[in-house]
């Protein structure tokens, strides 16, 4: 998806664009804190701490700043995928 994006909406840049929201999959460092680490049955949508409500709303604000806007997309599609995830392994949008 950020390839998708960067290629549609960011051309001139699309280097930087893909790398910095390449970068924000980074986000998934906070899932060291679960235990088990990994679970292919657990929905990372509101279980680990950068992957909750607030915080997403938050990826949302930073699309909207244009010096933090690559990193706001970049989380949000990060977001949107895990929980489109959820619903495609579990039937359910968040945990």
């Amino acid at each position: 998806m950020p390839a998708i994006i960067t290629a549609i909406f960011f051309r001139k840049n699309w280097k930087f664009a893909f790398t910095v929201m390449m970068l924000t999959m980074l986000v998934d460092i906070d899932h060291l804190l679960a235990n088990p680490i990994y679970d292919a049955t657990r929905c990372s949508i509101n279980y680990h701490p950068l992957h909750g409500f607030i915080p997403i709303a938050g990826y949302a604000v930073l699309s909207f700043i244009p010096k933090t806007r690559l990193i706001g997309i970049g989380l949000v599609i990060h977001m949107a995928l895990d929980s489109i995830d959820c619903q495609v392994t579990n039937g359910i949008w968040f945990n």
